[in-house]
């Protein structure tokens, strides 16, 4: 673009052509070499902003991903004037979509953290539950369960079982990022649980870390990670033992009464605050109950942010030559959630302590990496149920949907058709699974079937049935439950039938005379369990809100945009609203001389 002073000079000169003209060449010499050192002197004004732009990183140095388990999007409404740090600065300086929710049913956390990292649904990624029926095995398997591994944790301790990523079908964004850029990327993972710390990294990575049995983990999938050893022997999860969790705010600050209806603690705990870490009887050993407690309260999500800020210090990242990944679920809304409920002072007080945590990392990452040098994405895996106790308070139809109840009738229903006994192998969630054969002879018997839907639909709290082929390969469709079904659905896992539960009516498997371990649940197609916030703060991001509808599955294809790469396989799309845009350079023209045109007219 030409400026004022450029214009000016141009018109100075095409007013002087007659007269360099009529004074020959040497003063038209003169004249051109004059421009010529002008406009030299205008290049080298303007040079040292064009070389620093220049230097800006094309792609982030880090991409970060965050992800709450159990995070429900309104609570993003009702509590964010009580945040002072970090889920205030996500809000304040990030892009917020406001109608971000699940397209699916199987809101749990291993489908949803595979869906967040993959950009894929569970239909696709093919992890349509934290555990399914294996009909190979005749057995439940967990999604990450792999025989072929091992688990082993830091410290010394005995750890049991393996776990990897080998059951998610698609590589996650972490992986292909990492193969597509080189080996100088790398992969960092964590959370409380397996499920949620694997499927965000994927099948490979430089360290990926969950908390089991009283010790950090990892397993042989991946590498021991020496200074993930040296931060579990500095600071022993034991040191919190004696601790209390109490109120950060006063009293009249929060929203709901000190007692939740229908909640249930952990053991050694009171449905009121203060909360102690003192496992179950308060003496000086640590039980089982203490690593309950402790995964329940915000020190656990302390931890967490404390590992992730000893890996960007221990393995610089951010400062390599590729783009590093650092990926942190924070799993203890989770189980606060499922105790006491998402109308609790337990969920609105854990948020303020994490909204520190985050501030505390941010801060780190600033100092690190450098404030506009990394991404961050922020998400949760589900939303959750109200408790039923308190919906039925209110007058909602809401209650607790027996499976185990639902089992007998389905077999009570075929006691006239002489199948065989037992003919449900196994009810998990939604998904109601046959012994072999059961289901292929009752596609072929109309009478039976009808039977057992009608015997299904019977049940209290029960919406709607869906057969296994009324969902696969996706069917067009309006109805936004079975459209909810067949995202969720995977031949090899997924039920022979599969049902809706009513809404506020709560999937209960709690063997008939038992006491619930839980309050309340989530996994269904229904709004509460859906949708979540997203967030996009940081490099390449424009902030502000947006009110377009999306999915967690945009969030892979919008950070690979931004890191150069493509995704092997996506369902979501890439939220280029948010994204900073760029201008095109000005295209480039021909230099022309005043009244060169004319030049050859006498």
């Amino acid at each position: 673009m030409i400026d004022s002073t450029r214009r000016r000079e141009i018109s100075r000169l095409m007013a002087r052509w007659t007269a360099i003209r009529r004074h020959g060449i040497l003063a038209l010499s003169a004249l051109l070499a004059l421009f010529f050192a002008s406009a030299l002197t205008a290049s080298a004004q303007v040079g040292p902003s064009a070389a620093k732009a220049a230097k800006a990183p094309a792609r982030p140095k880090l991409v970060v991903l965050l992800v709450v388990d159990q995070m429900r999007a309104d609570y993003v409404d009702k509590f964010r004037g009580q945040w002072t740090g970090g889920l205030k600065r996500l809000h304040d300086d990030g892009a917020w979509f406001r109608d971000a929710a699940y397209p699916y049913a199987a809101t749990e956390t291993c489908a949803g953290h595979a869906t967040i990292s993959t950009g894929a649904f569970p239909s696709t990624h093919g992890m349509v539950a934290n555990a399914w029926w294996d009909r190979e095995a005749q057995e439940m398997v967990t999604c990450t369960a792999d025989p072929k591994v091992q688990n082993v944790a830091y410290g010394g301790a005995i750890a049991e079982g393996g776990d990897s990523a080998w059951r998610m079908e698609v590589p996650s964004f972490a992986e292909e990022l990492k193969f597509q850029t080189g080996d100088a990327t790398r992969i960092v993972s964590f959370s409380l649980k397996a499920r949620a710390a694997i499927t965000m990294a994927g099948h490979k990575a430089n360290a990926v870390t969950w908390f089991d049995g009283g010790s950090w983990v990892t397993s042989t999938a991946y590498p021991v990670a020496p200074f993930i050893g040296d931060y579990a022997k500095a600071h022993p999860v034991k040191n919190d033992y004696g601790k209390t969790w109490a109120l950060s705010l006063p009293p009249d600050r929060y929203l709901y009464d000190e007692k939740t209806a229908g909640a249930v603690t952990p053991d050694g705990w009171d449905l009121s605050f203060p909360h102690p870490l003192r496992g179950e009887t308060g003496g000086s050993e640590l039980d089982s109950a203490f690593y309950e407690q402790w995964a329940s309260s915000p020190y656990a999500d302390t931890a967490l942010t404390e590992l992730a800020e000893k890996a960007v210090d221990a393995l610089n990242l951010g400062k390599g030559a590729g783009t590093d990944f650092l990926a942190v679920s924070y799993s203890s809304v989770d189980y606060v959630g499922h105790e006491f409920g998402p109308r609790s002072r337990e969920v609105q007080d854990i948020l303020v302590h994490l909204d520190q945590d985050l501030a505390e990392l941010f801060s780190r990452l600033d100092e690190k990496v450098g404030r506009g040098n990394y991404v961050v994405a922020f998400s949760a895996d589900h939303g959750v149920a109200p408790l039923p106790e308190e919906m039925q308070r209110t007058g909602a139809d809401a209650g607790r949907l027996r499976l185990p109840e639902l089992q007998g009738r389905i077999e009570k229903a075929l006691e006239p058709f002489n199948y065989r006994k037992p003919a449900v192998a196994q009810i998990t969630g939604s998904a109601v699974n046959f012994v072999p054969g059961v289901y292929e002879k009752l596609e072929a018997d109309r009478s039976a079937m009808n039977a057992v839907l009608d015997a299904i639909r019977s049940v209290a709290g029960v919406a709607g049935v869906y057969r296994a082929e009324e969902v696969a390969d996706r069917p067009a469709t309006q109805n936004p439950l079975l459209k909810a079904m067949a995202l969720s659905y995977f031949s090899r896992r997924s039920g022979d039938l599969l049902i809706v539960p009513k809404a506020y009516w709560l999937m209960d498997s709690t063997p008939l005379g038992e006491a619930r371990l839980y309050g309340t649940g989530h996994g269904t197609p229904w709004n509460y369990d859906q949708r979540v916030p997203i967030f996009l703060m940081g490099f390449g991001i424009q902030p502000g809100e947006y009110f377009a509808s999306v999915t967690p599955a945009d969030i892979a294809p919008t950070l690979a945009s931004l890191a150069g790469i493509t995704l092997a396989s996506r369902d979501g799309r890439i939220l280029a609203e948010a994204l900073v845009k760029t201008s095109p350079a000005p295209a480039r023209q021909k230099p022309t001389v005043p009244g060169a045109a004319n030049a050859t007219k006498p």
